[in-house]
């Protein structure tokens, strides 16, 4: 049950109408080629959990990695960590989730206003590591519009009962003159969850954090704006499959600007920068002593120059990215990875060309460099540096105002990521020794997606059908074998920690997925409605190599709710299909 004060969700800065990732150009979600998925803070605060994967939990296509209560990052399509970008309001989120899959992601649900999962075109804003698509949690914690008047002031409580779960937060817009202020918190304590065996040992977590920033609105109308933002972010979590506990802590710093500009075609710059200090540290909880201290300090900026219509193109950006991340392992974590490096630096351009009423085209490309040293297993420094190169053109297809069509074609390339190239001991967390191959090619996915959407009175359906060819793709496959910390690896089951060798192969992945919604009563006193969704994920290697690991299962799920002014209601029920065809050293689920 949670409960809030304010009529926060008619009036907040982000409208989930309004588009804020899948294009630099304002517009409705409607005209894109591949599906926007926005979850708004309302059903933020009605699915709960206190991870980015939890609160995407009914969006089709979107899974989380469920390692621990603190550590669930999203998983699109089957494709996690160096393939999915998390950003906090269009800048990097600046940890170490892609490092393991039991390090937690330092955005709270709680702090979000809305949050954007984009696939397509759009992707190539923002990185070749986003290849699979990208999640951005939107806060308004750099105001981007100055309110008429004083914002809402929002308050949210809840409490669960498998874990003895309490959560609040707070957030809160202002104005003082020409300034646009924002202000949010919050906190959440969870015990170990029981489950039909009992208690799990070592699953809890508790999180706080905070945030302050505001934004100076000038110019014509107020249309420029300069602001910045200072963030918190405070968590300890258990890892269920080990006896540590990690406390994690960020400290980050934003800006954010645009100016309108207004000088013939181009309308407004946007310039974004960040900076984030980020370090967890895995616990002995009977000595208290960190065994394992993970440190990234990194920066991330953009710009981009909005341009009005330029001939048949009706709007278009172009922009630059730069990116510098430096991250290091102390003790046990320092046999895992050494110090690593990544430098990034991109070129990337989006535009938009409607033909006549029917057709709209989206089309983006971008050019990057990267970067990166690191000391693999052999202990020699090594530098590698790639030129990942991307395109995409979609198109967008009214058949009448109940019928739309897309196509999307994507060819995009990605760097290896630190971890792939330099791994070089035992990871604790998964149970894992961990070996990458500083020889890895630049891994390319040449992919195909039709989507369709229904939009009759009360009825509403999107779906996808897409598929996808990866040349060189990039994973860490497990041998079969068991090692010691030392490196000592032998058939069987031995030792505690199954090997794994990062390497590359050529894979097919193909899916589909929808979901649909439909209001069967309506009355003054409010609104009955029923949904659903579905997805499914097939992928494995070509030349019969077998299944890709870590594929999320099929799922399809169907609900009820009730919708007032007064209160919502609703129930829903999902089922989870089995995976049993595996990878090697995988173990089957019901």
């Amino acid at each position: 049950m949670a409960s809030a004060c304010g009529n926060a969700a008619a009036q907040t800065t982000v409208s989930p109408e309004i588009i804020v990732t899948a294009s630099p150009l304002a517009g409705d979600r409607d005209r894109f080629a591949t599906i926007v998925d926005t979850v708004t803070r309302d059903q933020i605060l009605q699915h709960g959990g206190a991870s980015l994967g939890d609160a995407l939990s009914q969006v089709p296509g979107v899974a989380g990695t469920g390692f621990a209560a603190g550590a669930s990052r999203p998983v699109i399509r089957g494709m996690d960590a160096n393939r999915v970008k998390l950003l906090e309001d269009g800048l990097n989120s600046s940890d170490v989730s892609d490092i393991g899959p039991d390090h937690g992601v330092p955005i709270d649900p709680l702090s979000a206003r809305d949050i954007e999962v984009v696939r397509g075109a759009a992707t190539l804003r923002y990185g070749s590591q986003a290849i699979g698509g990208v999640v951005n949690a939107i806060n308004n914690r750099v105001p981007t519009s100055l309110p008429d008047k004083p914002g809402p002031v929002e308050v949210t409580g809840a409490y669960g009962s498998a874990a003895n779960t309490g959560e609040g937060s707070i957030l809160a817009d202002g104005r003082v003159g020409q300034f646009a202020l924002h202000a949010d918190g919050f906190y959440r304590t969870t015990n170990n969850y029981d489950t039909p065996l009992g208690v799990q040992a070592n699953s809890f977590f508790r999180g706080d954090g905070f945030s302050g920033g505001g934004s100076y609105f000038f110019g014509d109308q107020d249309k420029s704006r300069v602001g910045a933002s200072y963030i918190h972010y405070d968590a300890k979590y258990g890892i269920p499959s080990d006896t540590t506990f990690i406390d994690m802590k960020q400290d980050k710093a934003l800006s954010k600007s645009s100016f309108a500009v207004n000088a013939g075609a181009l309308q407004t710059v946007n310039v974004d920068i960040g900076y984030a200090a980020y370090q967890h540290r895995e616990i002995d909880p009977d000595t208290g002593d960190a065994l394992s201290t993970f440190k990234n300090l990194e920066w991330d900026s953009r710009a981009e120059a909005l341009f009005g219509a330029i001939g048949p193109l009706s709007g278009s950006a172009l922009g630059v990215q730069y990116a510098n991340r430096r991250f290091s392992a102390l003790g046990e974590g320092g046999d895992y990875l050494f110090p690593t490096q990544t430098e990034s630096t991109a070129l990337f351009a989006f535009t938009e060309l409607p033909l006549g009423e029917k057709i709209n085209l989206q089309a983006a490309a971008r050019a990057e460099t990267v970067k990166t040293d690191g000391t693999p297993v052999s202990g020699i420094a090594t530098s590698r540096d790639f030129a990942p190169i991307s395109g995409s053109l979609g198109g967008l297809y009214t058949v009448n105002d109940n019928v739309k069509i897309g196509l999307t074609f994507t060819s995009a390339a990605r760097a290896p990521g630190p971890t792939e190239l330099f791994a070089r001991g035992p990871h604790d967390g998964p149970l894992t020794f961990e070996t990458g191959d500083p020889t890895l090619k630049i891994e390319r996915s040449n992919s195909l997606e039709a989507t369709l959407r229904l939009r009759n009175g009360p009825v509403k359906f999107d779906g996808s059908v897409w598929g996808a060819k990866f040349n060189n793709y990039i994973y860490g496959a497990l041998t079969g074998r068991t090692c010691d910390d030392d490196g000592t690896c032998v058939a069987g089951d031995t030792f505690d920690l199954r090997e794994l060798n990062y390497t590359q192969l050529d894979a097919n992945f193909w899916g589909f997925e929808g979901k649909a919604a439909a209001d069967l009563v309506s009355t003054q006193l409010g609104t009955f409605g029923v949904h659903g969704l579905f997805d499914y994920v097939k992928a494995d290697f070509s030349n019969a190599g077998g299944p890709v690991p870590r594929i999320q299962p099929w799922r399809l799920g169907a609900g009820v709710d009730w919708a007032s002014e007064a209160f919502d209601a609703g129930a829903q029920a999902t089922y989870v299909g089995k995976r049993d065809k595996l990878a090697v050293g995988e173990t089957p689920t019901e």
